[in-house]
């Protein structure tokens, strides 16, 4: 399964997304590709922000290697789930599909440990450093239930 996590920038919410799923699937044991995206190319070829690398590391993970780059079409064909982190992306990321099978692909990252509700990851990018804690641990729990429904579905 290739999973893509997307945000505005793709220096925030997403590259965090990214890192904790990558880190959930080893956890998990799961055989899964995570990527992360922008949908706009403000920031394509930039690290992420030094304060989510910096709550990603207290966490015990790593996102330097990471860079931002924009979403693109054909990301409809290479993930089979994109994960948007706000309303905003995701009606974004509507607009871009082609198919009903690409709008199937597409959900709010929330929603999974909040089914329905369509809540938005709020984007820490102009808050203080406590704005990242928060971000990490809304998406750490989403990422825990996506990884554990991978591994009920693998097993």
């Amino acid at each position: 399964m290739n999973i893509l996590m997307v945000c505005l920038g793709n220096i925030c919410r997403s590259p965090l997304a990214e890192g904790i799923m990558k880190e959930k699937a080893k956890k998990y044991n799961l055989q899964i590709k995570v990527d992360s995206a922008g949908t706009a190319a403000y920031h394509a070829g930039e690290y992420p922000d030094s304060r989510s690398m910096e709550v990603a590391l207290k966490n015990g993970i790593d996102i330097s290697d990471q860079r931002a780059r924009k979403f693109r079409s054909d990301d409809f064909e290479r993930f089979d789930k994109i994960f948007a982190m706000d309303d905003s992306n995701y009606s974004n990321l509507i607009a871009l599909a082609q198919t009903p099978e690409d709008k199937e692909k597409v959900e709010m990252i929330l929603n999974k440990v909040h089914p329905g509700e369509d809540k938005s990851v709020p984007d820490p990018y102009y808050g203080g450093k406590d704005g990242f804690d928060k971000v990490f641990d809304m998406l750490d729990k989403a990422c825990e239930k996506i990884a554990s429904e991978i591994a009920t579905k693998n097993n």
